[in-house]
C-alpha cells in the first residue's frame, strides 16, 4: 500500500516538473519571438533611415555635379506669396527677369546674371556671382527661378541682406528701369535715380500741358457754339 502511494507521488511530481518545463519553454519561445520581432523592426527602421540618408547624399552629389533636377512647387502665385509688392511691381520685376533670361528657359543662370550685373553697372567676380545665387537658391540648381528672383527683393525689403551683398546692389539698381532712354548712360545708381525722377517730372509736365490744351480747346468750342446760337437767334427774330 505504501509502495503504491509512493509511486503515485513520484508520478505526480514528474508531471508537475514536466508541465513546469513546458511552461518555461513556452515563455522562452514567446520571449524569443518578441526579441526577433524587435530586431526585425529595428532592422526595418535602420534600412529606412539608411535609404533616406542615401537619397540625400545622392541628391547632394547630383547638385555638386550639376545634374540635379530642380524641385518645383506645384503652384506658384507671386501675387499671393509676395503680398508686400503691388501687382505693378511684380509685373515690372517679371519684365526685368524675362529681359535677362536670354535662354528663355525660365531661369537666370550664372552667365545671364553676370550680364545683368554688368548692364546695371555693378560687375561681379565669378565667386561673387555664385554667392549671389547661393543666397536665394532654394532648390540648389545653381540658377535663379522667377520665385527666387522675387526673393531677392523680398529679402532686401525685409533688411535681410548685408550691405556688401551683391543681391542688395542688384535690388537697389533694379529700382531703375535700365531700358528707359536717358538712363542707359548713367554712371551710378544715384545719377540714374535723379535722371529717372527728372524724366518722370518732365513726362508729368507734358501730360498736364496736354490736358490744359484740351481744356482750352473745349472752352473755345463752347464760346463759338454760344456765339453761333446768339447769331442764329438774331437772324430768326
Amino acid at each position: 500500500m505504501a509502495s503504491k502511494e509512493l509511486a503515485q507521488k513520484l508520478q505526480r511530481r514528474l508531471q508537475l516538473e514536466e508541465s513546469g518545463e513546458a511552461a518555461e519553454g513556452e515563455a522562452e519561445a514567446v520571449k524569443g519571438a518578441v526579441t526577433a520581432g524587435e530586431v526585425e523592426e529595428r532592422s526595418c527602421l535602420t534600412a529606412s533611415a539608411d535609404a533616406e540618408l542615401s537619397a540625400k547624399l545622392c541628391r547632394r552629389q547630383d547638385i555638386n555635379e550639376g545634374a540635379a533636377q530642380p524641385r518645383r512647387a506645384a503652384v506658384f502665385n507671386p501675387y499671393t506669396e509676395f503680398k508686400e509688392f503691388s501687382r505693378r511691381q511684380i509685373k515690372d520685376m517679371e519684365r526685368m527677369f524675362r529681359l535677362y533670361d536670354s535662354g528663355r528657359d525660365g531661369y537666370i543662370d550664372l552667365m545671364e546674371l553676370k550680364l545683368m550685373m554688368e548692364k546695371l553697372g555693378a560687375p561681379q567676380t565669378h565667386l561673387g556671382l555664385k554667392n549671389m545665387i547661393k543666397e536665394v537658391d532654394e532648390d540648389f540648381d545653381g540658377k535663379l527661378s522667377f520665385r527666387e528672383f522675387l526673393l531677392i527683393f523680398h529679402k532686401a525689403a525685409a533688411g535681410e541682406l548685408e550691405e556688401d551683398s551683391g543681391l542688395l546692389t542688384l535690388a537697389k539698381l533694379s529700382e531703375i528701369d535700365v531700358s528707359i532712354e536717358g538712363v542707359k548712360g548713367a554712371k551710378n545708381f544715384f545719377e540714374a535715380k535723379a535722371q529717372a525722377l527728372s524724366s518722370a517730372s518732365k513726362f508729368e509736365a507734358e501730360i498736364k500741358a496736354e490736358q490744359d490744351e484740351r481744356k482750352r480747346e473745349e472752352e473755345e468750342r463752347k464760346h463759338r457754339r454760344a456765339a453761333f446760337r446768339e447769331l442764329k437767334s438774331a437772324f430768326t427774330q
